[in-house]
């Protein structure tokens, strides 16, 4: 009637350990990979460009802008009101870059919002530099 089946079997596992392949569930949907948007068009890479930008500006203008308040100023008002003043201009400008990149699809209007390039590991040092 029906051959058995050993635990084997049941997993997927041949005699000789290795996986068997098994046919999906979803037929050839499980075979096709996701395409991948172009860069100019991916937004989660633009997000996370804007927030690590946002994140670097705000933290340097304001340690900035407390360097100033501690050579330039006395009173503590003045002086965090200069590390306020550094946490502003940090801002503003990530935000002029972001809202740039998130307008225009080309990546090439806004440099510092580039996506990080995948180097080909195989490339060594000197074939990069005779290029």
């Amino acid at each position: 009637l029906c051959a058995p089946q050993t635990l084997g079997d049941r997993l997927g596992i041949a005699n000789d350990g290795r996986r068997k392949k098994r046919k999906s569930i979803f037929g050839e949907m499980a075979e096709k990979k996701e395409s991948v948007p172009p860069p100019d068009y991916d937004l989660n890479a633009k997000w996370d460009a804007c927030i690590d930008l946002t994140t670097r500006r705000f933290v340097y203008s304001s340690l900035g802008g407390a360097v100033a308040g501690l050579l330039f100023f006395r009173s503590p008002v003045t002086r965090w009101a200069s590390i306020a003043f550094g946490a502003g201009l940090g801002i503003g400008s990530a935000y002029t870059d972001c809202s740039r990149a998130f307008v225009s699809p080309s990546s090439s209007s806004s440099p510092n919002l580039a996506a990080p390039k995948v180097t080909d590991p195989s490339v060594s040092v000197s074939q990069v530099a005779d290029e």
